[in-house]
C-alpha cells in the first residue's frame, strides 16, 4: 500500500511541475546544457537547485548543474550553514569569496540604493566562474512575484512596459540567463523553503534599506488582492497575452502590421482562457471597437 503523500510532498512536486511546465515553454534548458546555479542562501535560490536537481535524475535527455555561492563579505555574514547544506545536498557546488561590500560602500558612500552597483558586480564575478567552469547557462531563482514587481517599477517609475523574461542572452552573447521559477508563487516558494528547512542567510545589505520600490509594489499587490484575489495570477497571465496593436508604441505597430496578426488572434466578444499553473483564469477580451471613457 503506498502511502498517502503530506502536504509539503504535494506542494512540492506542484512547484516542481510548473517549473518543468516553464523550462518546456521557454526552452530554458536543452540536452547537454551545463548550467550554474546562482545560489544567494535565500529561499528561492534553494528551492531552485533542489527542484532543479530532482528534474534532472528524471529528465529524459543529459545536462549538468553546478551550484555556485558568492561570499560579498558582508558585515555578519556566516556562510557554514549554507556549505554544510550543499555538502549533504549532493550536487557539485563551488563558494566564491570577493570583496564586493566595500566596493559597493566605496561607491554610494555608504548611502542610498545599494542594489544596482552590488548587482553589477556580482553579475561579472559570476559570468566569469560560469565561463571558468564550463557553463552554458546561468539560473536564478527568480519568481513569479520578482516578474510582477518588475513589472509595474517599470510601468510607474520608468515609463516602460518591460518584466523579466525567462530566458535572455547576455550582452557579449556568452550565455543565456534563465529562470526556471518564473511562473511559481513566492507565497508557495516560502511555505516550501520552510516545510525543507533551508538553512537561509540572511542579506544584511539590501535587507538593511528601507523603503525600497520593490517593496512598495509588494505592498500594492497585496492591498489590490483584497479587491481581486487572483490578481497575481491574472497579471502573469497579462505578460503572457501581449496584443501590440492595441498598444502606442509606433515601431512595435509597424513591426506587427508588416509581419501580420499572430496565430489565434482574438475576435471582439471571445473568451481567452489563460493558464495560470495548475488553476486557469477566463478574461473577456474587448471588442477594439468599442472606446470606455472613465
Amino acid at each position: 500500500m503506498i502511502a498517502p503523500r503530506s502536504e509539503a510532498e504535494k506542494l512540492q512536486n506542484r512547484l516542481r511541475s510548473r517549473m518543468i511546465k516553464t523550462c518546456e515553454r521557454y526552452e530554458l534548458i536543452e540536452p547537454g546544457d551545463r548550467v550554474m546555479v546562482a545560489i544567494s542562501g535565500g529561499k528561492d535560490s534553494y528551492t531552485l537547485l533542489d527542484l532543479l536537481w530532482s528534474m534532472r535524475r528524471t529528465s529524459p535527455f543529459p545536462f549538468d548543474l553546478v551550484a555556485v555561492h558568492l561570499d560579498q563579505r558582508q558585515p555578519g555574514y556566516d556562510g557554514r550553514p549554507l556549505e554544510d547544506w550543499l555538502k549533504a545536498f549532493g550536487a557539485p557546488y563551488e563558494i566564491l569569496h570577493e570583496d564586493t561590500y566595500s566596493i559597493v560602500m566605496d561607491v554610494t558612500g555608504g548611502q542610498g540604493t545599494f542594489c544596482a552597483p552590488c548587482s553589477r558586480l556580482r553579475r561579472g564575478i559570476l559570468y566569469t566562474t560560469a565561463e571558468r567552469l564550463g557553463c552554458n547557462k546561468i539560473a536564478l531563482g527568480h519568481h513569479r512575484d520578482d516578474a510582477l514587481e518588475t513589472f509595474m517599477m517599470n510601468l510607474f517609475y520608468a515609463g516602460k512596459l518591460q518584466a523579466m523574461p525567462a530566458k535572455y542572452k547576455t550582452d557579449d552573447g556568452r550565455f543565456d540567463v534563465i529562470r526556471p521559477l518564473v511562473e511559481c508563487a513566492e507565497e508557495e516558494i516560502a511555505t516550501h523553503a520552510r516545510n525543507a528547512a533551508y538553512p537561509i542567510l540572511p542579506c544584511n545589505l539590501c535587507g538593511s534599506q528601507d523603503g525600497l520600490k520593490r517593496e512598495k509594489m509588494n505592498q500594492l499587490l497585496t492591498q489590490l488582492e483584497q479587491q481581486i484575489p487572483d490578481v497575481r495570477k491574472v497579471m502573469l497571465a497579462a505578460l503572457r497575452n501581449v496584443v501590440p496593436s492595441h498598444l502606442l508604441d509606433p515601431e512595435l505597430t509597424r513591426v506587427w502590421n508588416e509581419h501580420g496578426t499572430r496565430r489565434g488572434q482574438h475576435q471582439p466578444g471571445d473568451r481567452q482562457q489563460f493558464a495560470c499553473g495548475s488553476d486557469a483564469v477566463e478574461a473577456p477580451v474587448a471588442d477594439p471597437g468599442l472606446v470606455q471613457i472613465t
